[in-house]
């Protein structure tokens, strides 16, 4: 039976959501929105995307797609009404809905706290499902007692942005049983699931979920969760099956440069030891600048003000572990990143600010 609990409080029907909220902070008030909408039987839902690549849209998002979604994730997971859900993920976006969606849909047991960098700190319960973001993730494992909690997940899906090479490591040296999800809003939540181990993330879609490839290499989507047309994104993948790929980054930015294509993110992660060793705490991006001779070049932005000692040890530690067409042509230093709302770096708007 669903039942949402809510500081010290159980709410299960339409008319319950519909409580006084004087006091609520905002992340409970579009919880309490939602829910009292969907169990009301509302048939759409307005959505705006992340904007990590352009500009955000609002998008509308019918609740048979909700449906599908949540399905499909119960089918992959083998979840059932005795299952018990915790949501730490802001319901204004769609992976917190989607959360309240699987309580609803699944029909067991969801609670639902602030969303807090370390979200288990002040949690006593065991969940068998829960989904967080790298963040979260990361500082839980940093804390003694919420690893504890953390290891007692039976499936923790991260999702949001990839997760770092550091942070796949320490899941897998925990024991942590852990999922990276691959989707967008568009698509309702996610697709596809890539258990976490220490080799590399191959992605396996969920059940009723077509993929291919366009002439790009770029990935195409049909499936009942993401609406009645296919959907062309502009991620590059490496197909494995009919049923699983591996993603390569994003299109927008892949980098050609003297006819050498180079993927940004999968470098980034390459080079994610050395940046953290050398710029420990500094977010960065790869991406490419036009160059006359070259078409495109690679170039390196920091989050900081310039350091010429730290630049060239940075310079000198990069060429050990990246491969000679990989090395960035030049870095550039930006005080503050522009980012979108969902707090995703905004390459294109943080680079064209330079």
């Amino acid at each position: 039976m669903f039942r949402l609990h809510f500081e010290n409080q159980v709410y299960l029907k339409a008319e319950d959501f519909e409580v006084n909220q004087e006091g609520f902070p905002d992340f409970a008030r579009a919880a309490f929105s939602f829910c009292k909408d969907w169990l009301n039987g509302d048939q759409r839902f307005t959505q705006t995307t992340s904007g990590s690549t352009g500009t955000p849209k609002q998008i509308s998002i019918t609740r048979k797609q909700m449906e599908a979604s949540a399905k499909g994730t119960g089918d992959f997971f083998k979840t059932d009404p005795n299952s018990k859900l915790l949501c730490c993920l802001n319901p204004t976006y769609i992976a917190g809905k989607m959360m309240l969606v699987r309580g609803m849909v699944w029909d067991c047991e969801i609670h639902l706290v602030e969303p807090s960098s370390n979200p288990l700190e002040n949690i006593k319960e065991e969940f068998d499902f829960v989904a967080m973001v790298p963040l979260q993730v990361q500082s839980c494992l940093g804390d003694e007692k919420s690893l504890e909690k953390l290891r007692t997940i039976n499936n923790l899906i991260i999702g949001g942005a990839p997760i770092s090479v550091k942070l796949k490591d320490d899941l897998a040296k925990n024991g942590i049983k852990a999922w990276q999800t691959f989707g967008m809003t568009e698509t309702v939540s996610h697709i596809g699931l890539a258990e976490i181990q220490s080799d590399e993330l191959v992605y396996h879609v969920l059940p009723g979920v077509e993929i291919g490839q366009d002439s790009r290499g770029t990935l195409w989507i049909k499936s009942e969760m993401s609406g009645a047309e296919p959907i062309q994104t502009n991620d590059l993948i490496e197909l494995r099956s009919e049923t699983s790929f591996v993603w390569k980054g994003r299109a927008d930015f892949m980098v050609n440069s003297g006819g050498i294509k180079l993927f940004a993110e999968l470098i980034e992660q390459k080079a994610e030891g050395v940046m953290e060793e050398i710029f420990p705490g500094i977010s960065y991006f790869l991406i490419g600048e036009k160059d006359e001779l070259l078409g495109e070049k690679l170039v390196l932005i920091l989050e900081t003000t310039e350091s010429s000692s730290r630049v060239k040890i940075l310079k000198e530690r990069l060429s050990d572990v990246l491969g000679k067409y990989e090395l960035p042509k030049k870095i550039y230093f930006s005080p503050k990143f522009a980012r979108t709302e969902s707090g995703k770096i905004n390459r294109l708007k943080t680079f064209n600010a330079l």
